[in-house]
């Protein structure tokens, strides 16, 4: 029995290496002119990985600035008072992005700089001056501002005082600030999206722990509660903005959701129904309410009365409440049935569904990058692209996060470090992957890469570089280009039939 395991899974690999094969040596010369004329090719960052100026005009703390300085949180000891300080450089930063042909720039505003205790009952004002200056430094290098309103960093005080994303009052909270935003900066951001990656706010906040605010103390129930919660506020938002912004300002909203692809690992049906599940676990928790009025099926079934439901009126504000899908995709996995004494938290345990970095001959996914999870696996983003196509009855969908780590090493001479070989091959093989689904005929807008600069990578502190631009820690974080970010001026700039090979 288990040779023919291991044979079946060798001939799935076989098959799925041809089929990718023979799409990727097709694509060996794209270039820009090869997207639609429209398409958006951006870099993104988040604020609290970059901006530094921890307590500067006005800014109140995070919870991520209570869960860094404790001690045992962060991977090697450090946190982001500083950062890379984009605060302070952000004309540095956007002249970068100029010169390497982006016209798109995804950053995200700090809730605690414009609300410092998160109520919005007094506005910081210093705070909306800073926006105001990045929004017109963009505009002025023709770079569309993509505006993200929560990419984790809640205020310490919502947290401390009603529990953050627990508390039900906290979808009020967040709508007071959507609406400070939309009526600050709404005449010149015309792309926003309420909420980044709510799942990972959930499980890694509110289930494993390894995400502010650290909590897992009831992982059975807290993340599924965070994560309702942060659809209402989502769905609140967009109610505010398509009433009393969207016509007048002419923009679009949307959500972000991240997704590692999980394929089968064998074409048992258990298997296939396992890898189906983990799809809902990821994709489905936040889009089928959106799309279809309600949790997946299987989540109702795995969790029964720990999952929320939602009110008549949540159904309605939640139906169809975004202009497009934001998908972060970064890898893939193989996904097999396992029972419920499989070894790992509440999280994956409730799935019944294994995780699998190798095919069954042993061989790996992918190469691997710096991060543990991390692999190449560009064909996973073809299929997620096609997944939400088809499962979604075709959304319009921007790629708002791709990319991949280095390890950071500080005894390596700078010239190794900036030549990043292996993320110029990432790049090439997922942006093959974007292109390829655009002509299967899913609604591809726009790319982002993650990330523009090397900054504090949350719970691994500094220990992992996901830049184009490398940033000197130990030299007045002084910026410097890698072959990757050579690779995209190359790309994005090259004339039709001229140096525009993915070389």
């Amino acid at each position: 029995m288990a040779d023919r395991s291991k044979a079946e899974g060798l001939e799935k690999k076989r098959r799925m290496e041809e089929e990718w094969n023979s799409i990727f040596s097709s694509k060996q010369s794209l270039n820009r002119h090869h997207f639609p004329p429209n398409f958006t090719f951006g870099v993104a960052t988040s604020a609290f990985q970059v901006e530094g100026a921890s307590n500067v005009d006005g800014r109140g703390p995070s919870i991520w600035d209570a869960f860094c300085h404790a001690p045992g949180n962060i991977r090697d000891g450090s946190n982001a008072d500083v950062s890379v300080d984009q605060y302070h450089r952000y004309k540095e930063d956007i002249e970068l992005i100029a010169k390497l042909g982006f016209r798109a720039y995804r950053f995200s505003i700090s809730w605690s700089r414009i609300f410092p205790d998160g109520l919005g009952t007094k506005i910081n004002l210093e705070g909306i001056r800073h926006y105001n200056n990045v929004i017109n430094a963009l505009i002025d290098k023709d770079i569309e501002p993509y505006v993200t309103l929560y990419h984790w960093d809640l205020p310490l005080n919502l947290q401390d005082s009603m529990g953050g994303w627990l508390n039900e009052q906290i979808v009020k909270n967040f709508a007071i600030y959507a609406e400070a935003c939309f009526s600050s900066f709404g005449d010149r951001v015309k792309n926003w999206i309420t909420i980044n990656e709510p799942l990972q706010t959930a499980v890694n906040g509110y289930c494993t722990g390894f995400y502010a605010p650290g909590r897992r103390e009831h992982p059975s129930t807290e993340p599924y509660l965070a994560a309702h919660h942060q659809l209402l506020a989502h769905a609140e938002a967009v109610s505010i903005y398509n009433k009393k912004y969207k016509d007048e300002q002419g923009g679009q909203i949307g959500l972000v959701v991240d997704c590692e692809w999980s394929l089968a690992l064998s074409d048992r049906v258990e298997d296939i129904d396992a890898a189906s599940r983990r799809l809902d676990f990821q994709l489905g928790w936040y889009l089928d309410p959106i799309y279809f009025g309600d949790y997946p099926q299987t989540m109702r079934e795995k969790l029964g009365d720990c999952l929320p439901k939602f009110s008549q009126r949540d159904k309605e504000l939640l139906k169809n409440s975004v202009d497009f899908i934001g998908l972060n995709h970064y890898t893939t996995r193989f996904v097999c049935h396992a029972t419920n004494d499989l070894e790992e938290n509440d999280f994956y345990r409730v799935q019944e569904a294994e995780r699998i970095a190798e095919w069954e001959g042993g061989e790996m996914i992918g190469k691997k990058a710096a991060s543990s999870w991390l692999y190449m696996v560009p064909w996973g983003l073809w299929k997620t692209l096609n997944y939400i196509s088809a499962r979604y009855k075709n959304p319009t969908i921007y790629v708002t996060e791709n990319g991949m780590d280095d390890e950071e090493d500080s005894a390596s001479p700078l010239d190794e470090m900036l030549d990043d070989k292996l993320r110029v091959s990432y790049y090439k093989g997922y942006l093959a992957a974007v292109h390829q689904a655009i002509k299967d005929g899913v609604d591809v807008r726009g790319y982002f890469a993650w990330s523009l600069l090397d900054n504090f990578e949350w719970h691994l502190g500094y220990t992992k570089r996901f830049g184009l631009v490398y940033v000197d820690y130990q030299n007045g974080l002084t910026r410097h280009l890698k072959s990757s970010a050579y690779w995209f001026l190359r790309f994005l700039k090259a004339e039709e039939g001229k140096n525009g090979k993915l070389d």
